[in-house]
């Protein structure tokens, strides 16, 4: 039986009701086949519903009958008037006290943005190019086999979510709202469909022009943004930080920019880390998760997923999977899935091979992926170094660069040879465009990796039929999955723990893990900035 709230009216009257269905993907599909079903079912006269709104969507693919269950609010004898999301207003700031914020990832634009909402004029500085130019530097890696430093899949603006697919889905309900993150996409250009979605997505292809009208709503505003800008110290009066000097990537010329500082600079932003730790500021090892892309024939997850040799058909969209299992104590699971995607390179430097995935907003290319990942606690690596972790994450990433014949072109191995421990004489076709080398992975990775990773298969096999194939491939190696490093920081004021007037901030800091986290914690930050600033008056 549907569950549903009703307000008691007259059928002439005009009425706002919602309701939860359970519909078939047909139904869900079609906005004339939605409100033919919801007169019928509800008793509603059908040339009295003037709209119907998702509110939420979700599919139900447990059974072979596949259901999408939805949310929804019906208009009748009405329109619908009001946004599906909320409007934020933004005044100029031009005047405002400055506030340094580094780093124009998810949690420096969302900390960016929030800071105007408080009259505070955000000064924003990013090491790499914009996010059109940084485009042209991506296409390139699989043209030239090389990788520029400083304008790459992790750096550059909109960070490392601009380019690894834009989904918008997050854990970390009790830190923000999840709804105040999205209606600001929304208000800057992504599709309304992201307030419905369970898991929303943006799109690699989409994204960038949301990323710009931030950035422009910044500049409007008052604020400034600064490209091909890196941040080579913090500047401290005691235990007060008070400012950051700059190197320009094109001119090298140096350049003071004063007021607190939100640093948001990313979970590969290697450099900061060991300026900060050569400086005695208190941070700490924090735990990742390390392992490959698996990328399967999208058209064989929809079967498998859909319980249908046709696949996805055509209502439904390209399927998604997600597994976790645990081995020798340790957590093996899926990561950041990207149905009908592809995989990229993402490292940030020579002598690395790093992998991720990414997904268009239309999700219809020929290869699904994920990271496949083993949980890794600093306990697991020998030393007390608070860079321990990253400096395990580099040598994996450098012998990975050595298997791949030293250029991009990356390890990989068939996911049944893999478990089985045999070389793959050959290589299926795949998304990754500067190229595979068939490697034996099984082999050189690190044995708590991939003993883990190969149970952890066979569990997934056992679990989904048909998902432990020789169709798949696994692509060498997914490193990048959050933080190796903590930039230990109060719980009440988020500022840092002996340094005034520094926020760690987002994914970097070790107090995120994707767009959505980040930019919560990047308001959170602002927040917290203001606090601080207000106090010093």
């Amino acid at each position: 039986m549907h569950r549903f709230i009703i307000n008691t009216c007259l059928n002439t009257a005009k009425m706002t009701n919602e309701y939860q269905l359970r519909v078939l993907p047909q139904i869900a599909g079609s906005e004339q086949a939605l409100v033919s079903y919801i007169a019928k079912e509800k008793g509603i006269d059908q040339r009295t519903i003037h709209g119907v709104r998702i509110l939420r969507r979700s599919i139900d693919a447990r059974q072979r009958t596949i259901f999408v269950n939805l949310k929804v609010r019906v208009y009748v004898n009405e329109m619908p008037q009001e946004e599906e999301w909320t409007h934020t207003d933004y005044h100029d700031v031009s005047q405002g006290r400055c506030v340094v914020v580094v780093g124009e990832g998810p949690g420096g634009l969302f900390a960016a943005l929030r800071l105007i909402e408080h009259g505070l004029r955000p000064i924003v500085i990013e090491r790499g190019k914009d996010v059109r130019e940084r485009k042209k530097d991506l296409a390139a890696i699989s043209r030239t086999q090389k990788v520029d430093g400083e304008s790459n899949y992790s750096f550059g603006e909109g960070g490392a979510g601009a380019y690894s697919d834009g989904k918008l889905y997050t854990r970390s309900k009790k830190r923000g709202s999840i709804d105040s993150v999205l209606s600001v996409f929304c208000q800057h250009g992504a599709s309304n469909s992201i307030m419905a979605d369970a898991h929303p997505h943006i799109g690699t292809d989409k994204l960038p022009r949301v990323i710009e009208n931030m950035r422009n709503t910044i500049l409007q505003c008052g604020g400034e943004v600064h490209h091909q800008t890196k941040m080579t110290e913090l500047i401290l009066n005691g235990n007060e930080v008070i400012g950051v000097k700059t190197v320009d990537g094109v001119t090298g010329q140096e350049k003071e920019f004063h007021g607190p500082v939100i640093l948001a600079t990313g979970h590969s932003a290697r450099d900061v880390y060991r300026y900060l730790h050569s400086q005695s500021i208190d941070l700490e090892a924090k735990g990742i998760a390390v392992g490959v892309r698996l990328e399967h024939p999208a058209m064989l997850i929809d079967q498998i997923q859909y319980h249908n040799k046709q696949g996805r058909g055509r209502w439904l969209p390209a399927a998604e999977y997600s597994f976790v299992t645990q081995v020798d104590g340790r957590g093996v699971y899926s990561f950041c899935m990207c149905p009908g995607g592809f995989v990229v390179p993402a490292a940030t430097g020579a002598q690395q091979i790093v992998v991720n995935g990414m997904s268009p907003s239309n999700r219809g290319g020929k290869w699904s992926n994920s990271g496949m990942v083993v949980e890794t606690r600093p306990e697991d690596i020998v030393g007390d170094s608070p860079l321990r972790m990253m400096e395990w994450q580099e040598e994996i990433e450098r012998n990975c660069w050595l298997q791949g014949n030293m250029r991009q072109t990356a390890p990989a191995q068939r996911m049944a040879d893999f478990v089985n421990a045999r070389l793959s004489y050959d290589l299926p076709e795949s998304s990754y465009s500067p190229g595979l080398i068939s490697s034996p992975l099984h082999f050189w990775m690190p044995e708590q990796v991939s003993k883990r990773l190969q149970q952890g298969f066979r569990n997934f096999g056992k679990m989904s039929h048909g998902f432990l194939t020789n169709e798949a491939v696994l692509i060498a190696m997914e490193t990048r999955t959050s933080a190796p490093v903590r930039i230990l920081r109060d719980n009440d004021t988020l500022m840092h723990t002996t340094i005034r007037g520094l926020f760690p901030c987002g994914e970097g800091a070790g107090y995120a893990g994707g767009i959505v986290s980040a930019a919560i914690d990047g308001q959170r930050c602002a927040d917290s900035c203001l606090e601080y600033v207000n106090s010093a008056m």
